[in-house]
């Protein structure tokens, strides 16, 4: 009965040494597959042996002396002899990569990274056309803005040319002694004062014209009546009466209309001469104090892009001026000369279409063409056929002259904007700010061309620079 504890103490001993060798052949077939992983198992696993061993019961030796043998000396049980040592294995350490699967198993293929699955096109398409939206977005909130707050926008555009068409006045002003303020106030009281002189003799021409115009309106609508019977359309009186009759109950059932739109005329007349109030306070400030308020809207500017806009700013201010001083001589020779030729014509009311015609001048394309027409028109019903076609020549000579010798000439190289950007910025300006946005788009975007190129030069500049430095650092 004495020797059951000792043999239980070596079968246990027994079964340990048996599970060490397994573990040990299993860390050599890991190790045979990933060599890495198995010496660390194999270190971890001689360190568990150590372990284990110094953790073992010492041996029960069999002639143990029993002086008492009514009361042996207890022995540990038998479940604590075997599972001591049989815990030994769970201290093993687990390798800290999955290892490779084993040959025998089946190939599974591993799933794409899903950026590199979308194309190359479509990741490049996706990034600009966010960035397109948000400038897209940009935009419209900001032609939100002009829209709401129109009449200033355009009351300072205009205090913005009127300023460029002045400033040479103050300046050669103050060189002659005037101080600045004194310089400012009479050169914008005297533009302005030729403007409104202007603007009155134009109407004066009008009302006292009106109605020579409308007796001669009558007999063109006659003649032209006349004609109409006797051309090969075979157009009949009754015809020709229905369509009056059509055109004056036309009138009458759309009564409201025009009176509604006589109220509207109303209130664009009051929107009109606020803008030019705001345009003569604005242009007043312009001029007297322009340098200051540059200054302050460089403040606003990141400090970073600060020096860029600096260079900018009067660049953009020269391609504005001569613009401005460019278009002012070529609509004062196209007023002349095509008044002249109307003039000569005796065709009524030449000084007021001279006046139009400059005036539309400022629209670059269109403008001549609704002026021309309008000269057209007034010669063919007052003076007859033969007398508008010649006003269609002189009006298409003198474009002509505009177009391939006085606006390459007297621009130059300062407004360089091909003619479709104008076709195209001149019909947006149209329907965003009907005829001041027409006016004000050819000089936005020369602007904008002007300032766009600058900046970039600036910047391939100071890539150069510092591309340069870089390389002289290097070489020291």
């Amino acid at each position: 009965m004495s020797k059951v504890p000792g043999l239980l103490g070596a079968l246990g001993a027994s079964l340990t040494r048996m599970g060490q060798r397994l573990d040990e052949r299993r860390v050599e077939t890991e190790a045979r597959a990933d060599p890495e992983a198995g010496l660390d198992g194999r270190a971890a696993d001689r360190s568990d042996d150590s372990s284990a061993k110094a953790a073992a019961p010492a041996p029960v030796s069999d002639r143990t002396p029993d002086p008492e043998p009514a009361a042996p000396r207890p022995s540990p049980p038998a479940d604590a002899v075997a599972t001591e040592p049989a815990a030994a294995p769970a201290a093993v350490a687990v390798p800290d990569h999955v290892p490779a699967p084993p040959a025998y198993a089946p190939a599974v293929a591993a799933r794409p990274d899903p950026v590199a699955a979308v194309p190359f096109g479509m990741r490049v398409a996706a990034e600009i056309g966010w960035r397109l939206l948000v400038l897209a977005g940009t935009l419209w909130v900001l032609m939100r803005v002009i829209s709401a707050v129109r009449l200033v926008v355009l009351a300072f555009v205009a205090a913005l040319f009127i300023t460029a068409l002045l400033q040479p006045t103050v300046s050669r002003l103050k060189r002659m002694g005037l101080p600045r303020g004194l310089a400012t106030a009479v050169t914008t009281i005297a533009g302005f004062i030729v403007m409104g002189l202007i603007g009155w003799f134009v109407v004066w021409q009008v009302m006292d014209n009106l109605d020579t115009l409308s007796e001669k309106v009558r007999a063109g609508i006659e003649e032209l009546k006349r004609w109409l019977l006797n051309s090969p359309f075979h157009v009949t009186e009754d015809q020709i009466n229905q369509v009056a009759k059509n055109l004056s109950d036309t009138i009458g059932h759309n009564t409201n209309e025009i009176t509604s739109a006589g109220l509207q005329g109303v209130t664009v007349l009051v929107e009109v001469l606020t803008g030019i109030l705001l345009a003569m306070f604005s242009t007043l400030f312009l001029l007297y104090d322009g340098k200051n308020i540059w200054q302050w809207v460089l403040r606003l500017v990141p400090e970073q892009a600060r020096p860029a806009m600096a260079g900018a700013g009067p660049r953009a201010w020269r391609t504005l001026t001569a613009y401005v001083r460019g278009t002012v001589i070529v609509a004062l020779i196209d007023a002349i000369f095509i008044g002249l030729g109307i003039y000569f014509l005796h065709v009524p009311m030449a000084v007021p279409l001279s006046v139009f015609i400059f005036l539309f001048a400022f629209i670059p394309l269109v403008g001549a063409v609704i002026s021309g027409a309008l000269a057209v028109v007034v010669a063919l019903v007052t003076e007859g056929v033969f007398t508008a076609v010649m006003v269609l020549v002189v009006v298409l000579l003198v474009q002509q002259i505009e177009g391939h010798v006085l606006q390459p000439f007297i621009l130059g190289r300062a407004v360089r904007v091909h003619p479709l950007a104008v076709v195209l910025s001149v019909a947006a300006g149209g329907l965003i700010g009907g005829i001041g946005g027409s006016v004000v788009a050819v000089p936005l975007v020369a602007v904008t061309n002007t300032v766009v190129g600058y900046l970039r030069a600036t910047a391939r500049e100071n890539a150069l620079r510092a591309a340069g430095e870089q390389a002289g650092r290097q070489e020291e």
